[in-house]
């Protein structure tokens, strides 16, 4: 389902990264980096939560809004319960919608946000996500400290705290049209394949917005899925190019750009919630306020599992929600 937005704007967006993001190519671009996991906490989880309060705080001020201007704090992250977000949530003091939608949960906040702008239930809306390694791999694989080798094919969750404020106060960017996904099951039970579960749901949603928008993939200078990886992307680009002829050129993978894959030890490249936005909201919306990307699809892509029903050797269902952004020319 594809909503076409007339009045909302991307006003500001904001990047906390870890450790190894911040030794990536996009090394420059980020607001604030950490060089340890601890960030000054006592844990990982609530090194998270430090993430997500300053990455706020960085974007209000940028913005030069105060907490009492924001309608809405949407925020999810891959903790149990998104604790994360709601502990974070918590200290904010602004009203509060925590989703989920694994890894997709960026573009999924950003339509909800969205949506509720343009229905003028709200004016000024703060979207944010966040991912940990070392929080998330021991609820979703093994504890780091277990040292458990991990296959080629493996994706590396990002640490990071992303946020994006959304308005109808107009700005160089517009939000223009978002699309839901749908949950896909591709029949991989395989927890250390993440790319090759979620590509097929990431060719649905793009090739399902074109339809709805009546587009060809060409519309858009870029295509930037979500965490797919170096596997993940070439099976997605295959599937377009196979199943409905699309000349994928100006398709890319925000794991695939956030680390030095070769150089960083990171397997087939970054995950998580925090992965796509990282790269969207310093790098590519520096491009695009440069001139140089005028219309970006955003393509989260998320791993709809838990180690529970994964040790019950089920298959992993996913999906991709799509936000389309254009420059205001």
């Amino acid at each position: 389902m594809t909503f076409k937005y007339n009045n909302v704007y991307l006003n500001e967006t904001s990047t906390v990264a870890g450790r190894l993001e911040s030794e990536g190519p996009l090394s420059t671009k980020y607001d604030k980096v950490y060089k340890d996991f601890y960030m000054g906490t006592k844990t990982w989880e609530q090194a998270e939560i430090k993430m997500i309060t300053e990455c706020v705080d960085i974007l209000l001020n940028k913005s030069d809004k105060k907490k009492e201007d924001i309608n809405a704090f949407i925020s999810g992250d891959l903790l149990n319960q998104i604790a994360a977000s709601s502990y974070a949530a918590s200290t904010l003091k602004i009203p509060y919608i925590g989703i989920y939608s694994a890894c997709a949960t960026s573009t999924l906040g950003l339509i909800l946000g969205s949506n509720m702008i343009e229905g003028k239930m709200m004016n000024n809306v703060v979207v944010n996500v966040s991912s940990h390694n070392n929080a998330s791999e021991k609820q979703f694989r093994y504890p780091v400290e277990y040292g458990g080798p991990k296959r080629a094919t493996t994706t590396f969750t990002t640490t990071g705290a992303a946020s994006a404020l959304l308005s109808y106060n107009k700005s160089g960017i517009k939000i223009e049209s978002g699309t839901l996904g749908t949950v896909i099951d591709s029949g991989i039970k395989d927890a250390y394949q993440m790319g090759a579960v979620m590509a097929i749901a990431a060719c649905d949603t793009i090739s399902k917005h074109l339809k709805e928008t009546k587009r060809t993939i060409d519309y858009y200078d870029l295509v930037l899925t979500g965490d797919l990886g170096i596997y993940g992307k070439k099976i997605l680009k295959e599937a377009l190019e196979k199943e409905y002829g699309m000349n994928t050129n100006n398709v890319d993978d925000a794991a695939c750009i956030i680390y030095n894959i070769e150089e960083q030890s990171v397997y087939s490249g970054g995950s998580g919630p925090a992965c796509l936005p990282l790269v969207a909201y310093s790098y590519i919306i520096e491009e695009m306020k440069k001139g140089n990307l005028n219309r970006v699809l955003l393509v989260a892509t998320g791993a709809l599992m838990n180690t529970n029903l994964v040790n019950q050797h089920l298959t992993i269902p996913s999906i991709a929600h799509a936000i389309s952004l254009e420059v205001l020319i």
